[in-house]
């Protein structure tokens, strides 16, 4: 048995968001070496074409284009601009997010809210919607939604952006339950700490890491390769009887 096929994701079309950096780009990374021609957005072009040289350097197929996902009206151009630069979309990764509070539920503003709903739940939905035309006609579509162990547990200080997780969980079953018939797998994975820029706040902060480590397993931060792994996984055929799925990364903190 050739295993290499499973995981290859050779001839597909990926369109990650939030994929500058971090989480979004470590998904990038794989995706290509895994074959895709990748899409990566973010909000910054220059940004993004820095980005996609660095992987094109190494042979890979990838190209940037700047959207952001919390203004709903950009969103019909990036998926216009991916389908007319590779002719499809295989494989949507809704990674974009933002928690622009941290504290007290009852001090989150209503403008808070509605700037961590839209970019991180609504944007999501809106993207499926838009790329459904394209993932019906693909042999192997999937969607991967990017939520957090916030999601499955409140965490402490990060109210509204654990409850926009949570409905992202409840979004992915939705799409999975009605998209089934459209042969189109829908996935989440709720990342736990993950040493990256977004969670900088937590990871720099020794005594606040030495408070997380404490509750893991796996006694360190996670890498935002090793969610690009499990996402690779989720995007190839060797997850092809996997659909609703919500897989944990987080060191066993939710054990």
């Amino acid at each position: 048995m050739d295993l290499s096929s499973v995981f290859s994701l050779y001839g597909k079309v990926a369109l990650i968001t939030g994929a500058s950096k971090g989480i979004g780009f470590g998904i990038a990374e794989i995706f290509a070496a895994a074959g895709a021609k990748v899409v990566i957005s973010s909000r910054k072009q220059d940004v993004l074409e820095e980005q996609a040289i660095q992987l094109n350097s190494k042979g890979y197929e990838v190209t940037g284009i700047a959207c952001n996902v919390g203004n709903m009206s950009e969103l019909p151009l990036l998926v216009e601009k991916t389908v007319k630069k590779y002719g499809t979309i295989d494989i949507l990764v809704n990674n974009a997010a933002v928690n622009p509070v941290f504290g007290p539920v009852h001090e989150t503003t209503l403008e808070a809210f509605d700037k961590i709903m839209n970019v991180n739940v609504k944007a999501a939905f809106e993207l499926c919607r838009l790329c459904y035309p394209h993932l019906r006609k693909s042999s192997a579509a999937s969607v991967i939604n990017i939520s957090s162990i916030g999601g499955l547990t409140p965490e402490q200080g990060l109210g509204i952006y654990s409850v926009s997780k949570a409905a992202l969980i409840s979004l992915t079953k939705v799409f999975a339950k009605e998209w089934g018939d459209s042969k189109i797998r829908v996935n989440t994975i709720c990342p736990g700490l993950i040493q990256t820029k977004f969670s900088e706040a937590l990871w720099s902060n020794e005594k606040i890491m030495t408070m997380i480590i404490k509750q893991l397993a796996i006694k360190r931060a996670g890498t935002a390769e090793e969610i690009g792994a499990m996402a690779l996984f989720l995007a190839s055929s060797a997850s092809s009887y996997t659909t609703g799925a919500i897989l944990t990364a987080d060191g066993g903190f939710t054990i």
